[in-house]
């Protein structure tokens, strides 16, 4: 079963970049489709990107489309999650995730079964 870290969480203007990573270990990411949610205190656990296991299809939130782009190195066994332009709402927990292997398109929490601790990404104004 893969162990997943995340890190690269921050304090940042709005307006700004951050670059999270999300690294693998005990199995390799090679072969697993992958996404990245987001939690903010008081509110649910939301779907934010997700690529399959070669990096050639990805998926985003309307809420981060054209801001945000999801990566992945399989050499390096890491998962990656560009965020620029960051507004305030975009404060939240971060976690990446591996989906479930019969989920073509997984965008549910439900989808998705190891999770990393979470990363916090807090955005001022």
């Amino acid at each position: 079963q893969v162990q997943l870290v995340e890190s690269g969480g921050g304090l940042v203007q709005a307006g700004g970049s951050l670059r999270l990573s999300c690294a693998a270990s005990g199995s390799t990411l090679r072969w697993l489709n992958m996404g990245w949610f987001r939690q903010a205190p008081g509110k649910e656990r939301e779907f934010v990107a997700f690529i399959n296991w070669s990096g050639g299809s990805t998926y985003y939130a309307d809420s981060v489309k054209g801001r945000f782009t999801i990566s992945r190195d399989n050499a390096k066994n890491t998962l990656y999650l560009q965020m620029n332009s960051l507004k305030p709402e975009d404060t939240a927990v971060y976690y990446c995730a591996s989906a479930r292997e019969t989920i073509t398109l997984p965008t549910t929490s439900n989808d998705y079964t190891n999770w990393g601790q979470g990363t916090q990404v807090t955005v001022f104004s």
